[in-house]
């Protein structure tokens, strides 16, 4: 249609010199349209019929895909959940080494050595306790009282004192882990 307002406005601005290529190519834009095939009229129910057959043939590869998706989903699932498992292994294994190292600190001080220290003057025990090895002396003041020990830790050397009250704290401590990832 609008092939056909274009030729005539040419016609009508290029005057009668151009009309018979005007009419010529009005005549090939004509039988082209009249070569266009008119769209088939398609019965509804022959549609149902091909959408179902369509429906079926697809159903079983696209079950297949769906328990193939969901089978991935699951794998992945399973080594996320198997991540976690090491994760946890490992943070275990951590806590058992934590827990025998502390309780191999805690044996060094037996309670025979201990009864000695609880005997001795606080000044007196804390010269001797500047000899020994400071793990051994801060077993020692862990298992004495609080008042004694906090008389022997003021008597002792002063960077000593504070290398042992460290060592004590982070055996009490039971977040002390090798580990500083909390999740």
């Amino acid at each position: 249609m609008t092939s056909i307002v274009t030729a005539r406005k040419m016609l009508t601005s290029w005057g009668v010199v151009a009309v018979p290529a005007m009419a010529a190519l009005l005549l090939s834009v004509c039988a082209a349209a009249a070569q266009e095939a008119p769209k088939p009229v398609v019965d509804p129910a022959a549609s149902q019929d091909e959408i179902k057959q369509f429906c079926t043939n697809i159903a079983d590869p696209a079950r297949d895909q769906r328990y193939l998706l969901q089978k991935q989903e699951l794998e992945k699932l399973q080594a996320d959940v198997d991540q976690r498992i090491a994760t946890m292994d490992q943070r275990k294994a951590e806590y058992e080494d934590w827990l025998k190292r502390r309780d191999d600190f805690l044996k060094t001080a037996d309670s025979g050595l201990v009864d000695i220290y609880k005997n001795m003057k606080p000044d007196a025990a804390a010269a001797s306790l500047d000899q020994v090895k400071i793990t051994v002396a801060a077993a020692i003041i862990m298992k004495l009282s609080p008042r004694q020990s906090s008389l022997v830790l003021a008597e002792m050397d002063p960077q000593k004192a504070a290398v042992v009250t460290n060592i004590i704290a982070s055996a009490s401590d039971p977040n002390t882990s090798k580990s500083k990832d909390p999740s």
